[in-house]
């Protein structure tokens, strides 16, 4: 099962990765392919809403069928497929379908590591495994900023995409062959995603999950590379630099809110101060957004520490899934946690193709002041929620 579960951490450092890499390639494309950043918000956009819309069959998977083999033939095949067809890209359409493929392919596999968590570990322990995983997992944020610029300039975007198409192969045949999927209570109880959506405990929660991740993955998978372009005039090592110290903030937020239910005792209070200080900090953006680029960079690096909190919120919701709906309970607050991304992503692009304010940092004082009235909303909401524990 280690192994299996140190693979399935491998397909989520893939899956962070394709994410963000957009960012640190607006320059690359467009020169090769002429496609804007409009195009390429479009293309994050199809990444998170193909990833989102298979969250309901991935539960049902998952519940069923068991994580190695839902995990393992959908990144072989929409994974490694789509990362081979982005390599031959030649213009957006092909962009937009092999986000489109690799978006189903990066779908279970997070979720695979939840659900062996919530079945095999007590329940205290799995806000601590659940920010492990994404901590592990966010190293792609890493290799998707100066790494992957670094690649681009010496061996071509193109080359790095046929390596990584063949990691994904080779991840995902190591999932076929080392996971275990976890043995099914006898007796248990049989029940459907309609279940869950009779919860009126549930409804309180989903507006956040909606919106927590939005900021994160807008700013770090894709407008930080164009702002800080169009703004300050950085070249791609300085946005591979600014992208790296965003990611490093993420990795230590996902792991300082881990153990934070366990200490505190509570998880409603953990998000609520953390995503209210997210607020916060997206209204200092929109404030110092022309002063200085390196005030802005460490800005954005605080927004990743500090929105880091979608493992609590999956923590918190799961202490309201009864056992036999495990898969389809996580993935579920998935299904809004990415699928908010991915609506929000199609709407900063439509604001940035749009917005006029006659200087550069127009556009991005619109698409911040989009993200802080979202994840604000979704805080309102939020406060009224019931805690899981203490």
């Amino acid at each position: 099962m280690q192994i299996g579960l140190l693979l399935l951490g491998l397909a989520y450092v893939l899956s962070q990765f394709f994410r963000a890499f957009l960012a640190v390639l607006t320059a690359p494309l467009g020169a090769d392919l002429g496609v804007g950043a409009d195009v390429l918000a479009t293309a994050s956009g199809l990444w998170f809403l193909s990833f989102a819309a298979m969250q309901i069959p991935v539960g049902w998977a998952l519940d069923t069928i068991g994580p190695r083999h839902t995990a393992g033939w959908l990144l072989l095949i929409g994974g490694a497929g789509g990362a081979a067809l982005f390599a031959l890209a030649q213009g957006p359409m092909y962009i937009h379908v092999a986000m489109l493929l690799i978006g189903v392919g990066c779908s279970p596999v997070l979720m695979a590591s939840f659900y062996i968590f919530a079945r095999t570990f007590p329940p205290e322990r799995f806000a601590t495994l659940a920010a492990l995983m994404i901590g592990i997992g966010t190293v792609g944020n890493l290799i998707s900023s100066y790494p992957m610029a670094f690649a681009a300039e010496t061996i071509g975007w193109r080359a790095a995409m046929w390596v990584l198409a063949v990691a994904c192969a080779l991840v995902a045949l190591g999932i076929l062959t080392t996971v275990r999927d976890p043995a099914k209570p006898e007796g248990e109880a049989r029940g459907s995603l309609m279940d869950l959506l009779r919860m009126p405990a549930l409804w309180l929660l989903l507006p956040i999950m909606f919106v927590n991740y939005a900021p994160i993955a807008a700013v770090r998978g894709l407008w930080i590379g164009p702002y800080l372009t169009d703004v300050f005039a950085l070249d791609i090592g300085q946005i591979g630099i600014a992208t790296l110290a965003m990611s490093l903030a993420m990795i230590a937020g996902t792991l300082a809110y881990g153990p934070l239910d366990r200490i505190l005792g509570t998880r409603k209070w953990i998000v609520f101060g953390g995503n209210l200080i997210t607020v916060v900090l997206l209204a200092a953006l929109i404030t110092f957004s022309d002063t200085n680029p390196w005030l802005s960079v460490s800005i954005m690096a605080a927004i990743g520490f500090f929105g880091a909190s979608f493992p609590v919120i999956i923590a918190h919701a799961r202490g309201f899934f009864p056992p036999h709906l495990t898969g389809r309970g996580v993935t579920l607050m998935n299904l809004f946690g990415i699928g908010g991304v991915g609506v929000m992503q199609f709407a900063s692009g439509r604001i940035h193709a749009n917005w006029s304010g006659g200087t550069a940092d127009a556009p991005y004082i619109a698409i911040f002041a989009f993200l802080t009235i979202s994840l604000a909303a979704g805080l309102v909401i939020y406060a009224r929620s019931r805690d899981t524990t203490g």
